[in-house]
């Protein structure tokens, strides 16, 4: 299965069938009282350009326009928690369903998980680091963000060890070179770019989330032919960790510049994956 779904997110959530995915991954609007609004440009080499870049190089900007979405919520939790609550029902018995959030919203959706799922079903607080952007002065600048991990069984999910990616010792020559050469495996806290600027990864969506940390996600958390579903799917990231990883994909939004930037995207691994749910447009992005 691999399909993307314009259409509100609860009413799309209603209409797909019971337990077909094993995997929840969502990143929904941060309640950050404010639009997420990004400038789309495409730039190219001219010495006579208005940018400088590395090495004194210069480049001609074209702007290609601006995408975004309004992130303002009143009663965000029982907006977030009715279509969490919703999308159980479609997640297989060993499933996992993974929330990204940052600082704002994320201790109150982790009290409501708790009542919702159980507080035997919370596994792990993964912290996603990065070193990027601006730094104020009057406080410590922001940059992590926090992803809970919640099972639908904790004595029995998916979890597969060997698929984790390994990552370099601080002090290779401590652990000798076999260790050296294996490293070791990243702890809950996940230290990885943003999306870069003017990298071949970037869509020109606002908020889009780096492909690596999906990829993590994804080999790790699913069996391969399982079905992830992304109802804030935003730029499409978890679908193409799913489809390079050999998963099916269900992706919700109901903005169609989201919807038309992921079927660009997904075009390569499934050029027929365009579905469309009839629903009214109230809320989320």
């Amino acid at each position: 299965m691999r399909r993307i779904i314009l259409g509100e997110n609860l009413a799309a959530l209603a209409a797909l069938p019971a337990g077909f995915a094993q995997l929840i991954y969502i990143d929904p609007p941060f309640n950050t009282g404010h639009a997420q609004v990004r400038d789309r440009l495409r730039t190219s080499a001219d010495r006579q350009g208005e940018r400088i870049g590395f090495g004194g190089r210069r480049y001609r900007a074209e702007h290609l326009g601006r995408s975004g979405f309004g992130d303002s919520f009143s009663g965000y939790i029982d907006f977030l928690l009715e279509r969490i609550e919703a999308s159980l029902r479609c997640l297989d018995p060993r499933g996992s369903i993974f929330v990204h959030l940052d600082c704002r919203e994320v201790h109150y959706v982790k009290v409501a998980l708790d009542g919702l799922l159980g507080r035997k079903c919370f596994v792990n607080e993964i912290i996603w680091a990065y070193d990027y952007g601006g730094r104020p002065k009057t406080r410590w600048p922001a940059k992590h963000d926090t992803i809970l991990w919640y099972v639908r069984n904790p004595d029995d999910y998916v979890f597969h060890y060997d698929e984790i990616d390994r990552i370099p010792y601080l002090a290779p020559a401590l652990v000798g070179a076999e260790k050296a050469a294996r490293g070791k495996t990243p702890t809950d806290v996940w230290w990885h770019t943003i999306v870069p600027t003017s990298g071949r990864e970037k869509t020109g969506y606002a908020t889009q989330k780096p492909l690596g940390i999906l990829e993590r996600i994804v080999r790790v958390h699913s069996d391969p032919g399982a079905v992830v579903l992304d109802f804030f799917a935003g730029s499409g990231t978890s679908g193409e960790a799913a489809a390079r990883h050999g998963r099916g994909f269900v992706l919700i939004d109901e903005n169609p510049e989201a919807v038309a930037i992921m079927a660009r995207r997904l075009a390569p691994y499934s050029p027929e994956c365009l579905g469309f749910v009839p629903a009214p447009t109230v809320g989320g992005r």
